[in-house]
């Protein structure tokens, strides 16, 4: 068996052992790597989000789907983190001034965890947040009362369990770019987010996007970008 030379460190990596990170991932897309914190240990998460800190000039480091011993070890080891136990987060550094607005819109109180996940990510990838909760469809006077804000934001993330309806309504409403979030709330026939992913999928009202079952990071990212490319553009004078 041939062995290769040892070439030593890549350019825009970051070798911590048990992970890489791309640190060049900032300079590549506008947005840094993000921790996800599922499936690693809490010592790890503190590391991670640390050494992405410090190797993006203080900029906001985020870490997702953090457990509760997770969410512990970061608040006592990264004191100035802000650390959401309903979003299952930590965000460590400062956000950026936000460009461009994205309204969070969840059904019900049992999707705030994802809602509130999605707030955040879109929050540390450099929008101005606002959320709307609990205008599920059962009560539609409650997504009527709130139809000027929704068409007042540039990019809308809905958020809904059970079929899956809140999507279509508000597409139906706006003609704001939407991405629509299934979440895995709901009784048997739901399937853990089958019947609200399929819902969002077939929605008749236009514009509608979908991401996966309860990716409210996912949904953050895109409604964030969505909302910076639409934010007016500076001018520098001459």
């Amino acid at each position: 068996m041939t062995h290769l030379p040892d070439s030593g460190p890549l350019p825009g990596v970051h070798d911590l052992g048990y992970a890489r990170l791309d640190t060049d991932r900032l300079e590549r897309t506008g947005d840094a790597e993000v921790v996800y914190g599922a499936g690693k240990t809490p010592v790890q998460i503190v590391e991670l989000l640390r050494t992405l800190h410090s190797t993006h000039g203080g900029r906001a480091a985020l870490a997702t789907r953090l457990s509760p011993e997770a969410q512990e070890l970061v608040a006592v080891e990264l004191p100035e983190a802000v650390v959401d136990p309903v979003g299952r987060t930590a965000v460590l550094g400062t956000v950026p001034a936000p460009s461009g607005t994205v309204a969070v819109v969840s059904a019900g109180t049992s999707d705030a965890p994802v809602a509130a996940e999605a707030a955040t990510t879109a929050g540390v990838f450099g929008a101005g947040v606002e959320l709307i909760t609990d205008v599920g469809v059962a009560g539609l006077h409650r997504v009527l009362g709130v139809r000027e804000r929704l068409a007042a934001a540039d990019c809308l993330i809905v958020v809904a369990g059970m079929e899956g309806a809140l999507p279509s309504v508000v597409g139906g409403l706006t003609g704001v770019p939407l991405v629509a979030v299934p979440t895995s709330v709901g009784y048997g026939a739901s399937f853990g987010g089958v019947a609200a992913l399929l819902g969002m999928l077939n929605s008749c009202a236009p514009g509608v996007t979908v991401v996966n079952i309860d990716n409210g990071f996912g949904a953050g990212v895109f409604a964030a970008r969505v909302a910076r490319r639409a934010a007016p553009i500076e001018v520098k004078e001459q």
